[in-house]
């Protein structure tokens, strides 16, 4: 009897043990799952609502007149990476989203970041207005003819194109984002870090 009460003993301080071991795997499991894993370029895709196109694809080029008379070419940008806008100065979503574009502008130029914002069809004069108003320091060109907006599908703005630092477009996106958050900065820190 003695040795039937030691053996369902052990049996029950087996039972207890492998059981605690369990838990103790669950809890270690899901310990981990907690754990923060690396975001992926693609998450920030997701987040900001980008869409990515399907096979990587060459901007087209194209020449404009800037605020100071200047006509640069898209091509003069390549090397960095591109934050391509179309906008107006009587578009609401484009007068929030501007500040938040200065505020990257500010902080990536220094690493490569070129924001482009192509004015769509507005006279030189109100666009000056609307920039000084604003406190804008990055690269404003004017598309007096419509022609580039049409070429790029800028039928409704704000409109946003992201080109690598090889003229490749990665990404588009219609309507208001604010690009000063921690999410966008990753985006293009990404984009930043991609070689020639």
């Amino acid at each position: 009897m003695k040795r039937l009460a030691n053996v369902k003993g052990f049996v029950r301080f087996f039972l207890s043990a492998v059981m605690c071991l369990i838990v103790l795997a669950g809890s270690a499991e899901s310990f981990f799952h907690k754990k923060k894993l690396p975001v992926s370029p693609a998450d920030h895709f997701k987040k900001l609502g980008i869409e990515k196109p399907e096979k990587l694809l060459r901007a087209p080029d194209f020449t404009l007149e800037g605020l100071a008379g200047r006509r640069p070419s898209l091509r003069d940008f390549r090397g960095n990476v591109i934050f391509l806008n179309f906008w107006a100065t009587w578009c609401v979503p484009c007068r929030q989203e501007m500040p938040t574009m200065e505020k990257l502008h500010r902080e990536l130029k220094r690493q490569g970041l070129e924001v482009v914002a192509i004015n769509v069809q507005e006279r030189k004069k109100e666009v000056r207005k609307f920039i000084d108003e604003l406190g804008l320091t990055f690269t404003v060109l004017l598309d007096k003819e419509g022609k580039v907006s049409e070429e790029y599908g800028a039928w409704a703005i704000p409109l946003s194109y992201f080109i690598n630092r090889k003229g490749e477009f990665v990404g588009k996106v219609s309507g208001y984002r604010k690009w000063d958050g921690q999410e966008a900065a990753a985006f293009f820190r990404e984009l930043l870090q991609e070689k020639n």
